[in-house]
């Protein structure tokens, strides 16, 4: 649909862009990204013909632009700008239907039926149908910039150029708008570029990326290529990490700020933990980054309270996610902050035990019962109810963990607790064989964040052998315990 091939040009005898060449097809959507100053906008006005270019060419449908008159140009391509000279004498309507101006053999003097429906669809689509008969003056700027798009929307042309057309905008009217240009382009084959500050939108609604620098082409590329941390990192110059989206399968980007945190009680030691009949409960100061299959917050985040609350062994609870919610508020614990688990054993028997290496320290917690002992491989032969969880196991780490040693940490500790209940001949009670746990038992690695780097955790490192030894001799005395307890 639209080429830019070898385009050199911009404002100055020394040309903003340099030898910028890619393509976009019919139905695709392309955003553009760059720091401030890498040419984004210059490239859409040379695109549109609105700043001269000094090499290169392009073309619209196989033909180049300089051969297209304005108004049949207009007729193919819509073009919304960064900044506006408003003529805030005109109403909303007045102002979308300017973008039928293209089609109008005189001014105005062959509105039509089409016309008509086409400035009513596009104040449909962005929401602004409401402000029909207000003037531009009364808007605040994200419906003004609203207004504009649904102007280029009229235009119906086939290509759109858009820079920055989410600017001003709150994130449901970000979203309203994007879903709606998305929807154009899938639907009705138009091409859109449009120019993004916000790299987060762009990945999401863009099928392809272009990174520039310099007023260079860094990168054209689907956005998984593109958003690289390192590459993000030296184009921005800014330290970023990048996480997958939790629906889509894209790439998001997330600032990291040198805010220079002090490093004053970042260490975890046995003395922050507090053990009653009720709970075992650990709170720290500062938050901890936390993967875990807890009852209450489970998943990743960053929290400074971890409950593992004893319950009866009988317990039973149709929702026992709100139950647990409504038994932390009870005790005072924030919800929001609390990481919150459930255990049948006797949680004054949890094992407790510190553990320091020349990469620093960790903490293991244990406590564990096997009246529900499982072979896991023997699981599919068994029907019954699941009971609350009997092995909980909290790892606490005075460090940095990279996502990859937070995965080799949880797998660390999970052989190294298989292996205590093979030490302690704990077996499956239907099958006989050896047990691998218990039929809920559940996880925790959390950490600190602060000095050492360690980016993985699994045995052949000093961190992860230090898990697997800990998690062991205290899995392994938290069931001896257990068994005591039960007189076994």
């Amino acid at each position: 649909m639209i080429k830019v091939e070898g385009l050199t040009g911009g404002y100055h005898e020394v040309p903003v862009l340099k030898n910028v060449s890619f393509q976009v097809a019919k139905g695709e959507m392309l955003g553009i990204l760059g720091p401030n100053g890498s040419g984004k906008s210059t490239l859409l006005k040379v695109m549109s013909g609105v700043l001269p270019l000094k090499a290169g060419t392009v073309e619209l449908e196989n033909k180049a632009i300089k051969m297209y008159t304005s108004k049949e140009l207009a007729r193919h391509m819509a073009v919304l700008p960064q900044l506006h000279a408003n003529a805030f004498s005109h109403t909303v309507r007045e102002t979308v239907s300017l973008g039928r101006y293209p089609h109008q053999s005189g001014f105005f003097s062959s509105w039509s039926d089409q016309d008509e429906k086409a400035i009513q669809d596009a104040m449909q689509l962005t929401g602004v149908k409401v402000y029909e008969n207000k003037y531009l003056d009364e808007l605040s700027g994200g419906e003004q910039q609203r207004v504009f798009v649904a102007q280029a929307l009229a235009q119906q042309a086939k290509v759109i150029l858009l820079d920055e057309p989410t600017n001003h905008l709150d994130i449901a009217h970000q979203k309203q708008l994007l879903d709606t240009i998305k929807m154009q382009a899938t639907e009705n084959g138009l091409t859109i570029i449009s120019v993004f500050h916000d790299i987060n939108l762009a990945s999401l609604y863009c099928d392809r990326l272009l990174l520039m620098e310099n007023g260079a082409v860094k990168i054209i590329d689907e956005p998984h290529a593109v958003l690289k941390q390192k590459q993000i990192e030296s184009v921005y110059k800014a330290r970023v990490s990048s996480y997958p989206h939790p629906e889509q399968p894209k790439p998001q980007i997330t600032l990291l700020p040198d805010l220079g945190h002090s490093q004053k009680n970042s260490v975890i030691t046995k003395e922050h933990f507090s053990i009653s009949d009720d709970c075992v409960v650990l709170q720290t100061k500062m938050p901890l980054k936390t993967i875990s299959s807890a009852v209450v917050n489970a998943g990743s985040g960053w929290f400074r309270t971890f409950v593992n609350r004893h319950v009866p062994a009988d317990y039973a609870c149709n929702d026992s996610t709100n139950e647990m919610y409504n038994y932390l508020e009870m005790k005072g614990f924030p919800t929001s902050d609390t990481v919150g688990m459930m255990t049948a054993v006797q949680t004054k028997d949890v094992v407790i035990e510190e553990y320091h290496g020349t990469f620093g320290s960790i903490l293991i917690a244990v406590t564990a019962g096997v009246g529900n002992a499982v072979d896991v491989s023997k699981a599919f032969e068994r029907d019954q109810k699941p009971y609350v969880g009997t092995i909980n196991t909290w790892i606490i780490v005075n460090g940095q963990l990279s996502d990859e040693a937070f995965i080799q940490a949880m797998i660390t500790a999970t052989e190294a607790k298989t292996k205590a209940l093979q030490s302690e001949d704990v077996r499956d009670p239907i099958t006989n064989t050896v047990a691998t746990g218990t039929s809920t038992d559940s996880l925790l690695v959390a950490a600190s964040q602060k000095g050492e780097l360690h980016p993985y955790a699994g045995p052949i490192t000093e961190l992860g052998k230090y898990i697997g030894r800990g998690v062991f001799e205290c899995t392994t005395l938290a069931i001896k315990r257990y068994k005591v307890a039960k007189g076994m």
